[in-house]
Formats: C-alpha cells, sequence, structure tokens
C-alpha cells in the first residue's frame, strides 16, 4: 500500500514513464476524449457520475506527485472567465500562470505527442479542461549544481 495523496496506480504509472516536458490532460465530462487527445495517451476514467471526480480533486492528487511547470486552459468565446479558473491558481504554484487557449487551439495541443497522460472526470462545470506540463525534478540541494 502507498502512503501518499495519489494511490491510483495507472496514473502513478503514466507519472513514472511520463518526464519533463510530456503533459497530462484533465478534462470536464463534456470533453470528447476519445477525439481530442493523443492517441497513445494512457486513459484513466474517473468520471464515475455527474460531479464526481472533479477536475479540481484530480489536479491537486496530481500536484502532491509531480511538478508541473505550465499550465493551459481552454478559453471561453466570449472571453469570460471560467469560476473554475480561481480555484486552479489557488492550487497550482504561485510560478505557475494559466494559459488561456481558443477551444480548437487548446484540442490540438491536448493531441500533440507529448500528452502522455488523461485523466476523464465526472466535472460539471463547463470549460473546466487543463493541460499540464510536467516540471523537472530538482536534485538534492546537497548535490545542486
Amino acid at each position: 500500500m502507498i502512503d501518499a495523496k495519489l494511490i491510483h496506480p495507472q496514473i502513478l504509472g503514466a507519472l513514472g514513464k511520463a518526464g519533463h516536458g510530456a503533459t497530462i490532460l484533465i478534462p470536464d465530462g463534456n470533453y470528447p476524449v476519445a477525439t481530442n487527445a493523443h492517441p497513445r495517451a494512457e486513459r484513466v476514467y474517473l468520471n464515475l457520475a455527474p460531479g464526481m471526480v472533479t477536475v479540481t480533486d484530480v489536479l491537486e492528487a496530481i500536484l502532491s506527485v509531480t511538478p508541473i511547470e505550465a499550465a493551459q486552459v481552454m478559453r471561453r468565446d466570449d472571453g469570460a472567465e471560467p469560476s473554475i479558473y480561481a480555484d486552479f491558481r489557488r492550487l497550482l504554484p504561485d510560478d505557475v500562470d494559466l494559459s488561456p487557449l481558443e477551444r480548437f487551439a487548446f484540442y490540438d495541443e491536448a493531441k500533440k505527442d507529448s500528452c502522455c497522460l488523461v485523466i476523464a472526470t465526472g466535472e460539471q462545470r463547463i470549460y473546466a479542461n487543463i493541460l499540464l506540463t510536467i516540471g523537472v525534478v530538482p536534485p538534492p540541494a546537497d548535490q545542486a549544481v
């Protein structure tokens, strides 16, 4: 048994195979996972029921085990900021800004070879999609260059 915030074996396995620059897609329940994510990306379906499991639940667990250096989100056509952006900012490290992308540009990013993991959720808020770029794990202080 793993004593950590994230214990899902399939997610941990995919993260263990990923590296710096790989991306993780955490989409809402409306996102077309079958057609708008890289076909070789590991897919994990946590969308048990509407509202279960949420994008922020998954984001919090991912952040507990891997460094993130960038975050892209899907922008509304009318330019209004979805309420979930505030939750993303609260959870992400202070040095990671949200980069809003138009819907089809977001789909294009999620289809790239770098997308190694897709975690489907039951999130009901719209435009609650986030694409995370994995950062670097720094060496211990006594081994820093």
